[in-house]
């Protein structure tokens, strides 16, 4: 991930409509049954990663949770988020960044929310940036919720190549320092029609 990859998301973002992308979902409603699925209690500290001008982070506060992050790469999804808020995205932290490189605090967060973002992770090297800061910024004991395209989803996205897991191979990629809790594939159907089969996995963090 570069700065090349954040210029395209800001013009896929400035080009199309946040309901016209193929990954828009009216309700997050897998990763919001999955997170509540944890049983952390409403104070939990949640990040998501790649939440852009997802409504995940709507469905998440009339659920009740109160201590929320958004982070992505591009900084128009996450004003047409806040847009979309209003005021109810006062007490939300949104971070502009590159989930590979960004500085987040140690130790920070309950969980950990990803859909979409990790299977971009084409280069090894950006793989591996990415679980030196899961380890760092997730509790001992914290929760991974990371949903990629399945081994027979799309090969591009976004006009971008991608990785494509089963759920054996996704919870593989973090088995040094996570134990798989529960997987299931998601049949997501995009604006445009089309099935995009995702592998979703919970994964919980070694003590």
């Amino acid at each position: 991930m570069n700065e090349h990859s954040k210029s395209h998301w800001e013009q896929v973002y400035a080009h199309k409509a946040t309901t016209a992308v193929s990954w828009f979902q009216e309700q997050a409603a897998t990763s919001l049954r999955l997170i509540q699925a944890t049983g952390l209690p409403l104070e939990a500290s949640i990040l998501d990663v790649g939440g852009g001008a997802s409504v995940l982070v709507d469905d998440l506060l009339v659920a009740g949770y109160r201590d929320l992050s958004v982070l992505d790469l591009s900084g128009a999804a996450l004003a047409a988020a806040r847009a979309r808020l209003g005021d109810r995205a006062e007490p939300v932290r949104w971070i502009e960044g590159d989930i590979t490189r960004v500085e987040l605090p140690a130790a920070a967060f309950d969980l950990w929310h990803d859909r979409a973002v990790f299977h971009f992770l084409t280069d090894p090297e950006d793989r591996r940036a990415y679980m030196r800061q899961l380890e760092h910024a997730l509790k001992p004991g914290g929760h991974l919720i990371i949903a990629t395209f399945a081994e027979d989803g799309p090969e591009r996205c976004s006009e971008l190549p991608v990785m494509r897991y089963s759920a054996t191979q996704l919870a593989n990629e973090f088995i040094a320092g996570f134990t798989l809790q529960y997987a299931e594939k998601e049949a997501h159907q995009t604006p445009g029609g089309a099935v995009q089969s995702f592998t979703c996995c919970h994964l919980r963090k070694h003590q």
